[in-house]
């Protein structure tokens, strides 16, 4: 009998815990039929609410609910990357509790790991229910990854996913703090199948994630998988240096024919912001990438564990 581990990351998702668990045991029937033995591993990430009262209270009809409670807050990559450490099955799928990610799939997806793929993601073909800007900027973030980075992400990628336990083994052999699974599961590489759906809005709750929250999210992604932003600060050096070059030549030979070297002076004000400018944004870039490797060289815990059942 082969074992299905269900990773669920919540935070403050009380009122969703049950209504999940309620449709995903409509693939009982299913389960059976593959002779599958369940386990479900809810991930508690410092809710404060009674998300984990709820997970507990599931835990008593049903032995096969686990709870995993953390000290604080560490944020969903963490969450998911606990659920993976501390899952025992052959095969491992990552889930919201949101109901985003239909536990109906879980049947075509498991037909597809038959036939001998090592993992079946999930993709959104349209964004029904977001804000226009945050659609616009998501696909503008996943357009620009495609051009900087050679990890393969998907346009509307989900963190639904169902994975063999040799692919759930290599991800976790990637111990980074800073983590952004999304390039993970393409660096790792392995045979992956892609199924595509249409949006799906939250059952119950609001979304933890706002327009900010993702932006520092993508950031994450450009620093983690692509190096090009460095090469950008470079190449912008080397042209701002060619530029005042010019300008020294320029001014030079102005001063010489007309002799006035007080006129200008706005544009010359002009020149010197913009310069300051693109130097501190340069610095801005060299800064993100100190920071990921002053917090990778500490080697803090990615999570701490508070309560286990």
């Amino acid at each position: 009998m082969s074992v299905l581990s269900v990773v669920v990351p919540c935070y403050n998702e009380e009122e969703s815990v049950a209504d999940f668990y309620t449709e995903l045991m409509k693939n009982e029937p299913f389960f059976r039929e593959k002779n599958l033995e369940v386990e479900i591993l809810y991930i508690d990430d410092g809710s404060r609410d009674h998300t984990a009262a709820e997970v507990k209270k599931l835990r008593e009809t049903d032995q096969r609910v686990r709870l995993i409670s953390f000290s604080r807050n560490f944020g969903k990559e963490a969450g998911m990357y606990a659920g993976l450490e501390k899952s025992r099955g052959d095969y491992v799928v990552l889930m919201d509790v949101d109901l985003q990610d239909p536990p109906s799939l879980l049947p075509e997806m498991y037909s597809y790991m038959e036939q001998g793929f090592d993992s079946v993601a999930t993709r959104r073909v349209s964004r029904k229910g977001e804000p226009p800007i945050r659609s616009f900027f998501a696909r503008l973030f996943y357009r620009l990854m495609k051009r900087i980075s050679r990890t393969e992400i998907m346009d509307g990628a989900r963190d639904y996913r169902l994975m063999t336990r040799q692919m759930v083994n290599a991800i976790l052999q990637m111990q980074e703090y800073n983590r952004f699974t999304k390039g993970i599961y393409g660096w790792v590489g392995f045979q992956t199948k892609w199924i595509e759906y249409e949006n799906v809005e939250r059952a119950k709750g609001e979304t933890k994630w706002n327009f900010w929250k993702l932006l520092i999210y993508s950031l994450e992604g450009i620093t983690a998988f692509s190096t090009v932003p460095l090469s950008i600060a470079a190449v912008m050096g080397v042209l701002f240096c060619a530029l005042a070059f010019a300008l020294i030549i320029f001014i030079i030979v102005r001063t010489s024919i007309f002799g006035d070297p007080v006129s200008g002076w706005p544009s010359l004000v002009c020149i010197i912001s913009l310069i300051s400018g693109v130097q501190l944004f340069c610095m801005g870039i060299i800064g993100q990438y100190l920071a990921k490797t002053y917090l990778e060289v500490k080697r803090r815990p990615i999570y701490i564990i508070k309560d286990e059942i």
